[in-house]
């Protein structure tokens, strides 16, 4: 783990590796590092590439991008280990304890911004401000589906234990398959996550994300627990919304939006991944969010 004297310069991030309880994690950090903190948590699958476009763009601020585990140049579980969402939330958890940041800012991308919601709603005083990107809060379930859950999560482990990942023939087969996702990224937003999400192996190239990341969730927080959590948000909090993103993203008056004590809500062009294709307003936005802190 690198000390506090980080330093980037704004166009070039530094990598470090980060020791916590549950393994190695890993970070791009970008900016001064006499600039406030924010902890970026990128979404499913993705990895911490994904805040390239957004951080070259917001040079006052020291984003610490982390890999979550199992994604990017993070450590994964052991095996038959999977990754229960409440897993993730623990390791923002080990990584700001390792970096000694005793209070903090958050940035969240879809499943990292449901991530860094519940965790600023279980540490409501250590959150300072927070943006989240095309996410509140995770997936809920009622709790009438748990038995039916489980039962398929450990059917669907059982069936594709041992199995291989998917090998790609070509980085370009690769590309090709992200491109046709239902998040409909340009290709130069698909071609950053590549560059840290890929590695080589005989016969061509497959994800580096760990294949275990696909499997079934056992258990789901139930809606009445998400909004527990989001109702103790005290920390000022943006929730950016892209007009053509994922329609399951809350919109104002929505219960979780009217729950969280102190949110903006703001729609911008773009989709699911507008941070990465339309990157010029998302950083407007937050750079004018933190500079009201």
């Amino acid at each position: 783990m690198r000390g506090a004297a980080w330093y980037s310069p704004r166009d070039v991030p530094e990598e470090i590796r980060i020791e916590t309880a549950s393994g190695i994690r890993a970070a791009r950090v970008w900016g001064p590092s006499a600039g406030p903190t924010v902890l970026a948590v990128h979404g499913w699958l993705d990895n911490a590439a994904s805040f390239d476009h957004l951080a070259v763009r917001l040079p006052e601020l020291r984003i610490v991008a982390l890999d979550l585990p199992g994604h990017g140049l993070s450590e994964h579980t052991p095996a038959e280990v999977l990754y229960p969402f409440v897993d993730h939330v623990a390791a923002v958890y080990e990584v700001a304890a390792a970096l000694s940041l005793d209070t903090l800012s958050l940035l969240g991308h879809s499943l990292g911004a449901g991530v860094c919601s519940i965790f600023a709603g279980t540490f409501p005083k250590r959150v300072t401000r927070m943006v989240l990107i095309e996410g509140l809060g995770p997936i809920s379930e009622h709790p009438k589906h748990a038995p039916e859950r489980l039962a398929k999560a450990l059917l669907e482990q059982t069936a594709k234990r041992g199995k291989r990942a998917v090998v790609h023939a070509s980085r370009e087969a690769a590309q090709r398959r992200l491109l046709a996702t239902p998040s409909k990224m340009k290709a130069d937003s698909v071609e950053t996550l590549l560059t840290r999400g890929l590695r080589e192996l005989e016969g061509g190239v497959t994800w580096r994300s760990d294949p275990a990341l696909r499997l079934a969730s056992r258990l789901r927080l139930s809606e009445d627990q998400v909004l527990a959590f989001l109702g103790a948000i005290a920390c000022p909090t943006l929730l950016i919304r892209g007009d053509t993103g994922y329609p399951l993203v809350p919109d104002k008056g929505t219960p979780r939006v009217e729950v969280v004590p102190n949110l903006q809500v703001l729609q911008l062009p773009g989709g699911h991944h507008l941070h990465l294709d339309e990157p010029d307003g998302v950083a407007a936005a937050v750079s004018a969010f933190f500079a009201d802190g």
